[in-house]
């Protein structure tokens, strides 16, 4: 198959993983490291070899890591428990099908509802879905942050290794 082919479908991974730093049912960080990599590869790694993947790789580790602390933390610090982290995925997930309100709803009316489930109270329950749904924001941004420099990291060595 022609390399063309290779480089466009590396694009739209890119792409498609770019909008998976905020849209909670695409895994961003790795649809980025795998259009990255097929990139590379399409172009026998001339442009962009083995070290250059590996500091993407080590940032792609970096955005995995954030996503999880960053709305764990959010949520630990006003004492979530288990059930509102799970209705904040699931509030994340459904909130999708209504664009960009049910994306930024979505997860603080799961947490809610996870909360109330779990222990009742609409003080509690409103404290954890606001603090949930900050740190799934504050982990959308550093994984956005995170996703453009993999991006620029790649972009970096290739135009270091086209002048050789």
């Amino acid at each position: 198959m022609d390399p063309i082919v290779y480089l466009a479908l590396a694009a739209i991974l890119v792409v498609l993983g770019v909008l998976g730093t905020v849209l909670p049912v695409l895994p961003g960080i790795l649809l980025v490291f795998g259009g990255l990599l097929l990139a590379a590869w399409a172009q026998d790694f001339s442009r962009v070899g083995l070290v250059g993947l590996c500091i993407i790789g080590i940032l792609a580790l970096v955005g995995l890591g954030a996503d999880f602390l960053a709305s764990v933390l959010g949520a630990k610090r006003v004492g979530a428990s288990p059930k509102a982290l799970i209705g904040a995925a699931l509030g994340g997930f459904v909130g999708v099908f209504f664009g960009l309100p049910g994306i930024l709803v979505g997860p603080f009316i799961g947490a809610i509802a996870g909360e109330l489930m779990a222990r009742g109270g609409w003080a509690q329950a409103t404290k954890v879905g606001v603090g949930t749904t900050l740190g799934l924001l504050f982990a959308a941004v550093a994984k956005l942050v995170i996703a453009f420099l993999m991006i620029g990291t790649f972009a970096a060595f290739y135009v270091i290794n086209s002048t050789h």
